[in-house]
């Protein structure tokens, strides 16, 4: 929605993007800490940002794909490495502030 209207800041969709790549490295990697976590899933928000700037005939190619387009990217944005961090942070502190709630009730 944040790339067809302009109610919705542009970042919004990356911000998303970084959380929901930081809750699948959660689910795949459970048993790690919540830091780890968090940079596994900025070093994975940036090298995808960062292939970006990778402009080869076959990687142009793949980016009209529409697994391309949503997975890949189209262009690199230092407002996208902006906003992941910001999501990545958010889904962490998240985490962080839940895991505590729920350890102070279990006791």
């Amino acid at each position: 929605m944040s790339r067809k209207t302009n109610l919705i800041p542009l970042s919004t969709g990356d911000f998303l993007y970084a959380i929901m790549i930081y809750v699948l490295i959660r689910i795949v990697l459970i048993n790690k800490k919540g830091d780890q976590i968090a940079f596994l899933s900025l070093i994975t928000c940036y090298g995808i940002e960062f292939l970006q700037l990778y402009q080869a005939d076959w990687m142009i190619e793949l980016r009209k794909t529409l697994f391309g387009k949503y997975v890949l990217g189209q262009g690199f944005l230092w407002t996208d490495i902006l906003a992941y961090t910001f999501g990545v942070l958010f889904a962490f502190i998240s985490e962080e502030i839940i895991l505590h709630y729920f350890n102070q009730k279990s006791v």
